[in-house]
């Protein structure tokens, strides 16, 4: 094994008692997004202990950060995504307590090497707050946080190996109807039925599934539908998500989705206001070239081939927001020995227990492995963003 990956596998498993003990502070204190201060106030001290300078709140979003090491030495700055909140009712069942934790771990093994001279370059570990809605890495990405990143990495838990793949681009949006209030037996006919508009704009949702692409996802709920029976609704909302394989064509989706709602407020008298409930993500665009970097890691550590799945995430990322800015991957990392559901109660309490703790430091090595063969390969560097200029070019 090369050197400089021994001082990196050295170092997380010499830190590694610690990163579990964060792990599983986190894991039994789950925080909402943006409510994740005990959360991001762990992570914060642990990397000022490292010897990384640290900016917390940024863009005024007090659980946010960014800390950061230079090696004074010349090389390509890593990007390393944290991730630490949780879900409702159900807690860090997505195993966001291990991926702050793996990527805090890569950091730290990562600084070792370059401590030690074997590579140069700087690291920058972003503390990125409330993933499962309103995604930090969204603003971070539009205030340009991303742009001077050679590349930016971050491995999600699962119950197995997975490449980095692709997610789907999503708009969150929300349709309001306001009608009038009436008798619905005495004077029906004087009442505005802002519920029949909600029910008109999910009929005609579902006639435009039939001319939609494969890859296309509409799925909504009503979430207000009025307040009893014999009273004309006066006002009704609806959420939906649109969901496709790029962000242009999920525009395309949207539009025809809000000309939709706005037929469903014609037919019935309604007025419609539209809204994001969520923030607009992108869709991940792998960076191939890092993700078979990864993949050798994975392979030289002892993972059979067979074992490491193709990636097609049909889920939304923010980190797609990122990936259109600088060179990404987000593969998954297997910490649980059998096929659990992500968002499940029962991969919530296996992503606690010491097998999950083994992957996510066994994941900190392998980005970190990765993040040095790049700042050691200043060819691996080249096709990296070589590869990511021609992709945003398309």
């Amino acid at each position: 094994m090369n050197k400089g990956k021994q001082l990196i596998f050295k170092e997380i498993d010499r830190l590694g008692p610690g990163f579990r003990a964060i792990s599983l502070a986190i894991g039994a204190k789950p925080e909402l997004g943006h409510e994740e201060f005990f959360a991001s106030e762990l992570l914060g001290e642990e990397l000022l202990r490292l010897g990384f300078s640290l900016e917390r709140g940024v863009l005024d979003m007090p659980t946010s950060f960014i800390a950061e090491y230079d090696s004074g030495k010349p090389g390509p700055l890593i990007g390393l995504l944290c991730e630490y909140d949780a879900l409702p009712e159900i807690g860090h069942a997505c195993g966001h307590h291990l991926i702050c934790s793996m990527s805090i771990a890569a950091a730290a093994g990562l600084k070792a090497a370059m401590t030690a001279g074997a590579i140069g370059g700087r690291i920058r570990v972003y503390g990125t707050p409330a993933e499962e809605t309103r995604g930090a890495k969204v603003p971070m990405s539009e205030a340009g946080l991303f742009d001077d990143c050679d590349l930016a990495l971050m491995a999600h838990p699962y119950h197995t190996f997975e490449q980095s793949g692709q997610s789907l681009a999503m708009d969150a949006l929300q349709f309001e109807y306001a009608g009038k209030a009436a008798h619905a037996a005495a004077n029906p006919h004087e009442g505005i039925n802002a519920l029949d508009a909600v029910l008109q704009l999910f009929s005609s949702v579902n006639a435009l599934r039939q001319q939609t692409r494969s890859d296309a996802r509409l799925h909504g709920i009503i979430d207000s539908g009025g307040k009893a029976p014999n009273i004309i609704p006066d006002y009704a909302s609806a959420k939906f998500y649109i969901r496709s394989a790029s962000r242009a064509y999920t525009n395309e989706l949207t539009a025809k989705v809000i000309r939709c709602a706005e037929g469903a407020a014609l037919q019935t008298g309604c007025t419609l206001k539209v809204s994001n409930y969520e923030l607009s993500y992108d869709e991940l665009m792998t960076n191939e070239t890092l993700s078979s970097q990864f993949n050798a890691n994975l392979l030289a550590a002892g993972i059979a081939p067979d074992q490491i799945e193709s990636g097609k995430d049909n889920g939304s990322l923010d980190l797609g927001n990122v990936s259109v800015r600088c060179p990404a991957i987000h593969p998954y990392i297997k910490v649980v020995r059998e096929r659990l559901l992500l968002h499940t109660e029962a991969f919530r309490d296996a992503a606690m227990e010491d097998y999950a703790l083994d992957g996510m430091l066994f994941g900190a090595k392998m980005l970190a492995a990765t993040a040095f063969d790049v700042c050691a390969d200043s060819a691996l560097l080249a096709r990296i963003r070589e590869e990511f200029a021609q992709a945003v070019r398309r």
